[in-house]
């Protein structure tokens, strides 16, 4: 039952995408915990809801992972232990006001610090946050520009808390209706005052997307050949999937010069991604290159956030073996050092990410804080085809978006390659995985910096203090109830007359 019930978010997410489904998908889960008998039993059912849930929003891998990703789901879900714990605590019984006040504070808040510790790079970064669910709905990403997915997530959980109170615990029914009218007035307010994107212009981006063709070669040619129909298109900049350049330029005059002859040809930069070895360099880099009409820029972003298993083996020497049970990377590539902006001849200055670095708050908001005007990320997706994978990945690119007041192009070799304008508003049709064309997009420019952008998660630091408060007067109270169990005299005073030890006084 904590398995399926933990799993049931998940449904919020692409492809379902019932975005509506994520206010109430955890009141099955709450329910459970707040029904366990004990607090160890609490923590277990923690356990296991937040290893379903890692298991069906990630259940794409399981072909290049196999049995390794019901491993990795059970080590992840212990992120949810202390939710469970605080849950029990909080909600068990017949909790008063003031106990289900404080869950619709700390349960949300809790909730962000085990997404917070599962977005660290090493434990498989932050896909399928709780926020990212409402990518499509406007008003939410009005709110993701004030507090990015982070406050999207703790107001979904606070909605779901106050859901399960007003089904289960009659007696502060009027605590939950407050909750809910709270989030109403936060939505309402954000709606009402918060500025949006100002838009001073327009830059039109040509996307290439080849499809899936086997093997490196042909993918090249039936790139070449998109690009080249864009000339006289007036576009500003074309751009290419990840890996779409398997050769390293260092040490292949021919290629450069070809890549060189699609740029004149197409009239504009070309951003292309090379994924080989580096001259007489170790390791292989995944590199976002920009080429002139000329060759290479000089212009290059080296991918810094690799994939756990995909692209690296996490401590190798002990995780070696999970080669010989699923498609995990056979040699380990090289890391990057610092984001990079690169700067196109009139002026325009792009962000380039790669991949899964597009889950990354903190990646996007740095780029914008450094000058990018247009966010761009080159993706390949085409080990997952036919699955969540490919439109779970191009969701993220309208969340970023709406977060940082900067349009987002989430160019693809096969699939779903999509543009989202500064609000996260769709521009243009989305690439299918079944399309093989090149696609120009009329992107507009946003102006201005987003509170994101500017102050940063703050919902996490609010998070922070509400559980250091609620962790400080529970070491408060306990160190009450300790003295106050001390008694004033020996532990078993004597009768003098009779020598015998007299009862001790309730």
């Amino acid at each position: 039952m904590a398995l399926l019930a933990g799993a049931l978010p998940a449904l919020a997410f692409p492809a379902p995408s019932l975005w509506w489904w994520a206010y109430v998908a955890l009141v099955p889960w709450l329910l459970l915990i707040r029904s366990a008998p004990t607090g160890r039993r609490a923590m277990r059912d923690g356990w296991l809801g937040g290893a379903g849930f890692l298991l069906v929003v990630h259940h794409w891998l399981m072909p290049s992972l196999h049995v390794f990703i019901v491993l990795l789901a059970l080590l992840l879900g212990l992120l949810w232990v202390p939710w469970g714990w605080l849950t029990h605590r909080l909600l068990h019984g017949r909790p008063g006001s003031g106990r289900v006040a404080a869950a619709l504070v700390l349960l949300p808040s809790v909730w962000l610090m085990a997404e917070l510790a599962r977005s660290w790079q090493y434990l498989g970064g932050p896909w399928g946050l709780l926020g990212a669910s409402q990518w499509q709905v406007a008003p939410a990403l009005r709110l993701a520009s004030v507090g990015g997915v982070w406050l999207l997530g703790f107001l979904l959980v606070l909605v779901n808390v106050a859901v399960t109170v007003l089904i289960a615990v009659a007696r502060a029914r009027t605590v939950a209706l407050a909750g809910l009218a709270a989030c109403g007035a936060t939505v309402a307010g954000t709606w009402a005052w918060v500025p949006q994107a100002k838009e001073p212009g327009t830059v039109r981006i040509a996307v290439v997307q080849p499809g899936v063709i086997p093997g490196p070669g042909p993918r090249f040619e039936r790139s070449a050949e998109l690009t080249r129909q864009l000339a006289g298109r007036g576009v500003d900049l074309v751009v290419w999937g990840e890996s779409s350049v398997a050769q390293d330029l260092t040490t292949h005059p021919q290629l450069r010069g070809r890549l060189a002859a699609l740029s004149r040809a197409a009239g504009a930069e070309l951003l292309v991604n090379v994924d080989a070895r580096r001259g007489d360099m170790p390791g292989i880099y995944k590199s976002s290159v920009l080429i002139g009409p000329d060759g290479p820029t000089g212009q290059r972003y080296d991918k810094m956030r690799l994939v756990p298993f995909g692209e690296y083996i996490p401590a190798r020497p002990l995780l070696g073996w999970a080669t010989s049970v699923g498609k995990a990377a056979g040699e380990d590539r090289h890391r990057g050092t610092e984001q990079v902006v690169m700067r196109l001849p009139d002026s325009l200055r792009i962000g380039p990410l790669v991949c899964f670095e597009s889950a990354f708050p903190d990646m996007s908001r740095n780029l914008v804080r450094d000058g990018a005007q247009v966010l761009v990320v080159q993706s390949s997706t085409s080990t997952f085809q036919q699955s969540w994978a490919p439109a779970q990945h191009a969701s993220l690119a309208a969340l970023r978006a709406a977060e940082t007041w900067r349009p987002m192009v989430h160019a693809t070799l096969t699939g779903e390659s999509a543009v989202f304008g500064p609000r996260g508003e769709p521009v243009g049709h989305r690439m299918s995985t079944g399309t093989s064309a090149a696609t120009v997009y009329t992107v507009p420019l946003g102006q201005g910096t987003s509170p994101y952008v500017r102050i940063g998660p703050w919902p996490v630091y609010g998070a922070l203090a509400a559980l250091g408060v609620f962790c400080a007067a529970e070491g408060g109270r306990a160190l009450r109830r300790r003295t106050d169990r001390r008694p004033d005299q020996p532990d078993q005073p004597s009768d003098r007359r009779t020598d015998q030890p007299t009862p001790r006084r309730p």
